[in-house]
C-alpha cells in the first residue's frame, strides 16, 4: 500500500488573524461560506472539543485517492479538485487546524487508513459494510452506479451484463466488488488495483465492462477511446463524510457542517469544480 502525505497549509482566518485563508484549490465563494460554517459565536471550549475529536494530532488528515471527482483529481497544471479534497480543506478551516492530505492508490486503502486512525476524514460511499468499520455523517450526494463498456464489447445493455463469460472489472476492495459478487449468477467479477489498470484492460479487451459509480465512469470514459456508459443503473451510492470509529460524538457537528455546505451552495460549487457527473436526486 502506497501512501503520499502532503500538507496543504494552515487554514482559517482566525489563526492568521489577518483575513487570509490559504485554501489550495478551494474557490473564494467556498472560503466565505465555510467561514460562515465555522460559526462566529461558537464557544472556544466547543471548538477545542471538536478539534480534539476530529483532528487529535493537531492537523486534519484527509484521505484521498486519484482518479475520482468524489476524492481527488489533478489536472495537467497541478490544480487539485475533488469532493474529499475540498471538503477536507473546508473542515480544516472550520476547526482552524492545518490540513494534511494523505494520498492512497484506491478507496479501499483510504478506508483502511480510517480504520487504523492514520487519517481523520474522507467522503465515500456509506455502504452497510463500511459502516461496520467507520462512522458516517448523513448523506451528502447520491450517485448512480453503472457500467462502462469498450467500443467492441459484447455487452450492449445492462441486461446483457450478467452473461456467461462476461468479465466485469471493479476496483479491488470496492463496494461494487462485494455487491456484484453476490448478485451475478453468470458474469465474473475481476478486481483491478487501480483505475489506470482498468482503462488499460478495457482497451486491450481483457474486460467486457467496468462497474462503479457514474462519476468515476465518466472520468474513465475520457481515457478509453470509443467507450460508453450504458443507459440505466444497477444501484445508487450515498456519499457521506466518513470518520474513524470512536469519534461518533462529533457526528452532530459534522451533520451541521454538511447541511450548511448544502444550503449555502458551497457543495454545489465543489461538485461543479470537480466535474462530478452521474449525480441523482435524493
Amino acid at each position: 500500500m502506497k501512501r503520499h502525505l502532503w500538507v496543504v497549509g494552515l487554514v482559517g482566518t482566525v489563526l492568521a488573524g489577518c483575513g487570509q485563508a490559504p485554501m489550495g484549490s478551494v474557490g473564494p465563494g467556498a472560503q466565505r461560506s465555510a467561514a460562515g460554517a465555522v460559526g462566529a459565536v461558537r464557544a472556544p471550549s466547543s471548538l477545542a472539543g471538536e478539534r480534539a475529536t476530529l483532528a487529535p494530532t493537531g492537523a486534519l488528515r484527509v484521505g484521498v485517492y486519484r482518479g475520482s471527482p468524489t476524492s481527488l483529481l489533478v489536472d495537467s497544471a497541478g490544480q487539485r479538485t475533488g469532493v474529499s479534497y475540498e471538503l477536507g480543506q473546508l473542515l480544516g478551516q472550520r476547526l482552524q487546524v492545518p490540513v494534511q492530505v494523505v494520498e492512497y492508490s484506491r478507496v479501499a486503502e483510504v478506508i483502511d487508513g480510517l480504520k487504523a486512525n492514520q487519517v481523520d476524514f474522507t467522503v465515500t460511499n456509506a455502504s452497510a459494510a463500511r459502516a461496520q468499520i467507520v462512522d458516517f455523517s448523513k448523506p451528502l450526494i447520491n450517485l448512480e452506479l453503472g457500467y462502462l463498456v469498450p467500443a467492441k464489447s459484447r455487452v450492449q445493455a445492462v441486461a446483457d451484463v450478467d452473461g456467461s463469460g462476461i468479465r466485469v472489472g471493479v476496483t479491488e476492495g470496492s463496494s461494487s466488488q462485494g455487491v456484484l459478487g453476490r448478485q451475478f449468477k453468470n458474469a465474473r467479477v475481476v478486481p483491478v488495483p487501480s483505475l489506470k489498470v482498468a482503462a488499460d484492460m478495457l482497451q486491450s479487451g481483457q474486460l467486457d465492462a467496468f462497474a462503479t459509480n457514474k462519476a468515476i465512469l465518466n472520468e474513465l470514459a475520457d481515457t478509453v477511446p470509443g467507450a460508453r456508459i450504458l443507459d440505466g443503473r444497477w444501484g445508487l451510492e450515498h456519499m457521506a463524510i466518513a470518520i474513524p470509529k470512536g469519534r461518533e460524538g462529533s457526528l452532530p457537528q459534522l451533520d451541521t457542517f454538511a447541511q450548511q455546505l448544502q444550503m449555502d451552495g458551497t457543495l454545489a460549487a465543489v461538485i461543479r469544480r470537480a466535474g462530478l457527473r452521474g449525480t441523482a436526486a435524493p
